[in-house]
Parts: structure tokens; C-alpha cells; sequence
């Protein structure tokens, strides 16, 4: 069965690869320089944003051809990606564990301050209880932990049907969208 993803509220077949840097031996995380070395197989491909700096001329008409997505640690900063993102076919934010909220100002800087109108994904810990306000900081594709069902945390975009705050996918805070009927004046007796 090929791997799918929630891609604005339906689940899809996703024929992107993410690409990760093997674990050392001990566990720890690859270095930086490993990371940036990584070879970049043929296909549709998401490579880590150290990948991608490193690899950028080699990369280029891959990216041109909508071939190479790039994807943010929570400890990268998406400016760096400010002149590439019109080439990029994706951008995906890595969420490592549950509790790490660093992705969603990736996703909100990406939108409202970057100005990416492009295939936006979480990746890594993503469950259902985070898709709703993944979406309202601009996410609009989800690759979900392999563990959990993938049509349950689709429901998870539904669980609210109205927003107070304004975010991404709002503007305008609720307050702002409902008229309040004027208040009903006193009547003056004689």
C-alpha cells in the first residue's frame, strides 16, 4: 500500500521520500556536516534545509522541476529559505516530539511574514489533536505518525467549528466577524 498523508481534508497517496541522516551508533543525531553531505536520490525528495544549502547549485534544476521539497528542524530558521521558496515544490516542518511547538512559528513566519503560498507539511509527531491548529498557522498537508490512524486524525481538522483568535486562516479575530446588535435604549415615560 503506498504511504499516504492528509492533504487539505482528504488523505492522499504521497509519492514524496523524506530524506533523514542515519542515527549515529550511540543514538545521537547526525552532525551538521553529515547532514549537508547526504546523497539525494532520484525522485520527488525532501531534503533537510542543511542538505539543501549545502547542495543548492547541485539541487537547482531538480527544485525547477518540482522535484525537491526542503524541511525545517525546529532549530532552523526559515529565512534562510527566503530566496529559494519559489523554486521549492514543498516545504515541510519537522515536529520531533509531541511537546516541541517550534514548528508552528516556522509554519506562521513561512506564511504571513514569507509570504509561501506553496504545499506547507508537518512532519515527524504529528497527531491528531495538533492538526487543527497546525491548519490555523497554515498547514495545509500532513504526513502523521505511522503508528495511529491516519482517517481518525483526520477528524481532527473538524473538532472546532468556529475560532475566537486570528491566525493564518482567519484574519479577522470573531469579535470583528459578528455584529452585535445595538443595545436596546431605555424608554422615557411621561
Amino acid at each position: 500500500m503506498p504511504k499516504q498523508i492528509i492533504k487539505g481534508r482528504e488523505i492522499v497517496a504521497d509519492d514524496w521520500n523524506l530524506l533523514r541522516a542515519p542515527a549515529a551508533e550511540d543514538g545521537a543525531e547526525a552532525d551538521a556536516a553529515t547532514v549537508a553531505a547526504l546523497a539525494v536520490p532520484a525522485g520527488r525528495v525532501i531534503v533537510p534545509l542543511a542538505a539543501w544549502l549545502a547542495q543548492r547549485d547541485a539541487l537547482s534544476a531538480r527544485a525547477d522541476a518540482g522535484e525537491i521539497g526542503v524541511w525545517l528542524a525546529p532549530d532552523d530558521d526559515p529565512r534562510a529559505l527566503r530566496d529559494d521558496l519559489p523554486r521549492l515544490a514543498l516545504v515541510a516542518v519537522d515536529f520531533p516530539k509531541f511537546t516541541d511547538g517550534r514548528g508552528y512559528s516556522h509554519a506562521w513566519n513561512l506564511r504571513s511574514r514569507l509570504g509561501w503560498t506553496g504545499e506547507l507539511r508537518a512532519i515527524g509527531d504529528v497527531l491528531r489533536d495538533q492538526l487543527f491548529s497546525m491548519q490555523r498557522v497554515g498547514f495545509d498537508a500532513y504526513d502523521t505518525r505511522p503508528d495511529r490512524s491516519i482517517e481518525d486524525a483526520l477528524k481532527g481538522l473538524t473538532v472546532f467549528s468556529e475560532t475566537y483568535q486570528a491566525s493564518v486562516d482567519q484574519r479577522v479575530p470573531l469579535f470583528r466577524r459578528h455584529a452585535r446588535p445595538a443595545p436596546a435604549t431605555a424608554a422615557t415615560g411621561a
